[in-house]
C-alpha cells in the first residue's frame, strides 16, 4: 500500500500521481545497510507498471473478510492481530531496551577509537545522508542545519558506533559468544525468502561472499552480547502508551 513506507527510501516518491495503464521508469540507490547485503549500495532502475489504483473503502467485520484475508473466521483474524501487535510491541520494547543498554556502554568506555576504522564508518554514513538527501530532493539547509554541523555530528556516531563495535567485540570475546553456524544458516534462509524465485542465486551469493557472511553476522553476534548483558542487568519494567513506546529516540 502507498504510504505504509514498506518500500527502499525514495521509492514511493516516484509513485506519486500515477495512473491507471501508466508506466514509469526510475532510477533509486538501495540504501548501504540494505538487510539484503548483495543490493546494499546498488544503483537500480525499476519499471513500473500500474494495472489498476484502487483506495481504501468500509469493511464489514465478519467471516466472509477474514477468509478474503486467508483466515478461516474473524475471532482466527483478531487472534492474529492481536498475535501481530504483540509482537510488534515485544520488538520496540526490546529496542529501546537495547538502546538504553548501548548508552550506557557508551558512558563507561570512553577512548578514542582507531582512526582509519571512524573514517571507514563516516564514509559508510555519509553517504547515506548524502543518497537520502538526493532522492527526497532535499538540501542541508531545508533540512534546519549546515553540512558542516551535519558531518560533525555523523563523524560523532560513527566514532561511537566504531567505539561500542569494540566494547561488544571485547564483551563477546572475553565470555566465549559465538555466532553458530546453524544461526548463521537460519540468517541466510531469512534472507532467501525475501526474493522468491532467486533461492539459488542468494545461496550463492552468500557462498562466495565472505563480506556479506559477515555483514549477516555481525548484528547476530551484537544481539546476543545484549542478551548477555541483559541477564547480567537489573531491568525494571515500566508501562508506557503506544505513542510513547513507538516514539523515535531524538538521538
Amino acid at each position: 500500500m502507498l504510504g505504509a513506507g514498506q518500500f527502499i527510501p525514495g521509492f514511493e516518491d516516484h509513485l506519486l500521481g500515477l495512473k491507471a495503464g501508466e508506466n514509469r521508469s526510475f532510477d533509486i540507490k538501495f540504501p548501504d545497510n540494505y538487510p539484503a547485503a548483495m543490493l546494499a549500495g546498488k544503483d537500480a532502475t525499476f519499471a513500473v507498471s500500474a494495472k489498476t489504483v484502487e483506495a481504501p473503502g468500509p469493511v464489514e467485520l465478519n467471516d466472509e473478510f477474514a477468509k478474503s484475508l486467508g483466515l478461516e473466521t474473524l475471532v482466527k483474524l483478531r487472534d492474529a492481530i492481536k498475535d501481530r501487535i504483540t509482537r510488534e510491541h515485544t520488538a520496540a520494547s526490546r529496542q529501546k531496551l537495547k538502546r538504553a543498554l548501548l548508552d550506557q556502554l557508551d558512558e563507561r568506555h570512553k577512548f578514542e577509537p582507531p582512526p582509519s576504522l571512524v573514517e571507514q564508518e563516516f564514509a559508510t554514513v555519509w553517504s547515506q545522508i548524502e543518497n537520502d538527501l538526493k532522492q527526497r530532493n532535499r538540501t542541508f539547509t531545508e533540512e534546519g542545519t549546515t553540512e558542516e554541523k551535519a558531518r560533525e555530528e555523523y563523524r560523532a556516531i560513527a566514532e561511537r558506533r566504531v567505539r561500542l563495535g569494540l566494547v561488544i567485540a571485547e564483551i563477546g570475546e572475553k565470555n566465549n559468544i559465538r555466532v553458530t553456524d546453524e544461526q548463521l544458516r537460519a540468517a541466510i534462509t531469512e534472507q532467501v525468502r525475501q526474493f522468491p524465485g532467486q533461492e539459488r542465486q542468494i545461496f550463492e551469493y552468500y557462498q562466495k561472499n565472505p563480506n556479506a557472511l559477515a555483514a549477516l553476522r555481525a548484528p547476530l553476534f551484537e544481539d546476543k552480547v545484549v542478551d548477555f548483558l541483559i541477564e547480567l542487568a537489573e531491568v525494571t519494567e515500566k508501562p508506557v502508551s503506544r505513542d510513547e513506546l513507538f516514539k523515535e529516540d531524538e538521538a
